[in-house]
C-alpha cells in the first residue's frame, strides 16, 4: 500500500518539483498539491491523507497553524519541510504536533526516508534542526528551579528527569547524574508521556520550559 501524501507550499516550483520527485518512488502517491495551509487542512479533512508535507511560510494559514489543525482535527501526520530562515517556528511546530522537521536542502532520498519514518509512527528531527531547537529553548529560559507546570502530576524523580531532558541531556547522561539505570530513565519518560499525552522527549522539554502542551 502506498503512502498517501499531500504537498503544501506556496512556491509552485518547489511544490511541483516535490510532486515529480515523490512520484518517481513506488512507495508514494501524491494525492494533491496546494498553495497554503488552509487548503491543506481542508483537503486532509475531506480525504484520507497519511502524511502532509508543509512549508512554514504560506499565505492564509502558515505551516505551524496548519500543523495544529491537522493534529487536532485529522489523522494526517504533519511533516514540516522548511529553511533555516524559519527556525523561530521550530518550537511551536513541535509543540503543536509536527511529526518531523526537515530542511528543504536535503537529498530527495533523505526526504523520502523521513516521510516513511513519520508514516510508521516515528518522529524525525535532523541534527541541524535539533541544534536550532535546543538554541531556541535556551533563549526561552534555562531550566527553572520551579517549572511552570503542575508539579503535583509527577513524582519527584519524574521531575528530575524532565529537568534534565530540558537541559538537553541524553538518557545515558541522565542515568549517570541521577544514579539510576538507563532503563529506569526510559520508564520515567514513558510515564511522563502517558501523563501529559505528549509524544516524544522534545515535547517534554518544551512543556517543562514553557508549561504548554499544545
Amino acid at each position: 500500500m502506498k503512502i498517501r501524501v499531500l504537498i503544501a507550499d506556496d512556491n509552485s516550483f518547489i511544490r511541483e518539483g516535490m510532486r515529480i520527485i515523490l512520484n518517481t518512488f513506488e512507495d508514494f502517491e501524491v494525492l494533491a498539491t496546494v498553495a497554503d495551509g488552509r487548503e491543506a487542512v481542508e483537503y486532509c479533512k475531506a480525504h484520507e491523507v497519511d502524511v502532509a508535507l508543509l512549508d512554514v511560510r504560506m499565505p492564509n494559514m502558515n505551516g505551524v497553524e496548519a500543523t495544529r489543525a491537522l493534529a487536532e482535527e485529522t489523522k494526517t501526520k504533519p511533516l514540516i519541510l522548511t529553511t533555516f530562515d524559519d527556525d523561530e517556528y521550530i518550537v511551536d511546530a513541535v509543540r503543536f504536533g509536527a511529526k518531523g522537521y526537515l530542511l528543504k536542502n536535503n537529498d530527495p532520498e533523505r526526504i523520502c526516508d523521513a516521510i516513511k519514518s513519520v508514516y510508521h509512527g516515528h518522529n524525525v528531527l535532523q541534527n541541524a534542526v535539533l541544534d536550532k531547537l535546543k538554541s531556541s529553548l535556551g533563549e526561552i529560559r534555562t531550566a527553572p528551579d520551579t517549572p511552570p507546570i503542575d508539579t503535583k502530576l509527577f513524582t519527584e524523580r519524574e521531575l528530575d528527569v524532565m529537568s534534565r531532558i530540558a537541559k538537553g541531556l541524553s538518557n545515558k547522561e541522565i542515568s549517570k547524574e541521577l544514579f539510576i539505570s538507563e532503563g529506569t530513565v526510559a520508564n520515567h519518560i514513558t510515564s511522563i508521556l502517558n501523563k501529559t499525552a505528549l509524544e516524544h522527549r522534545t515535547q517534554i522539554a518544551i512543556y517543562y520550559l514553557t508549561g504548554k502542551v499544545r
